[in-house]
């Protein structure tokens, strides 16, 4: 498949076997504590909404819950999940709702498939413009590692390994502007998947500085959806933001 296609179009068949190996079906119930407390009874949207793992649980909890994803095929099984949610497709960089929202949050790294800074400063815009005057943004991202990359250089990784799973990640580092080109290989059994990705990695104090540029301002951070300390040892955060008061 070509790495034009949305993400979702490449990892819809798969999706729900993906995210399970990966433990992020394991975390849903500390994911849905964790943003229920910031709309509890209210309204959400989420960014890159895909099959639903975090929305359908959450919506469960009494939010109102709607999504934006730029996949057809994942807003279709988001769709056999449920029919309580509405969702639709679209850019998550550029949008604009009719409604504002307690909460609006970006899980499980999907930030960093907006491939340039500017797509990704235009999905904190669009988020902050449709946080009602109470509302919080969440994102959740990956500590990029601090690995000696150099530019064109290729690199490989065990993303994981099980008795029954191997998956390992190919990538070609660009350091001017932050990108990774990957593809993950997942051997399982006799057959192999070849999984194309391309991300734009962030630092979290480059997401602070992005968001203080659209009016937001950090007022948490955690090390995991339990709320664990984030520490220089994290590997991934979850950051709270606000609009700036005057």
């Amino acid at each position: 498949m070509s790495n034009d296609l949305p993400y979702g179009e490449i990892y819809a068949p798969i999706y729900e076997e993906y995210t399970s190996v990966q433990g992020k079906i394991a975390e849903v119930g500390e994911t849905v504590a964790f943003l229920e407390r910031y709309c509890r009874g209210g309204s959400a949207l989420e960014l890159g909404i895909g099959d639903g793992r975090v929305a359908v649980p959450l919506s469960g909890s009494g939010v109102k819950v709607e999504g934006i994803d730029n996949s057809c095929s994942m807003l279709k099984l988001l769709t056999k999940r449920t029919d309580k949610i509405k969702a639709w497709e679209g850019d998550i960089s550029h949008f604009r709702s009719e409604q504002s929202y307690n909460l609006v949050y970006c899980v499980y790294f999907t930030f960093t498939l907006l491939f340039t800074r500017e797509a990704q400063i235009a999905c904190l815009r669009s988020a902050a413009e449709a946080l009602d005057d109470e509302g919080v943004l969440v994102i959740e991202l990956g500590v990029p590692g601090l690995d000696p990359l150099v530019g064109g250089q290729q690199t490989t990784k065990a993303r994981l390994v099980d008795h029954e799973n191997t998956i390992v990640n190919v990538a070609v580092h660009d350091p001017l502007n932050q990108s990774l080109v990957s593809t993950l290989l997942w051997f399982s059994g006799t057959s192999v998947r070849r999984l194309p990705q391309r991300v734009r990695y962030v630092y979290h104090q480059e997401l602070d500085t992005m968001a203080e540029c659209v009016g937001l301002e950090l007022i948490e951070r955690w090390g995991d959806w339990g709320r664990g300390e984030f520490t220089e040892r994290s590997e991934r955060h979850i950051s709270v933001y606000r609009r700036s008061r005057p």
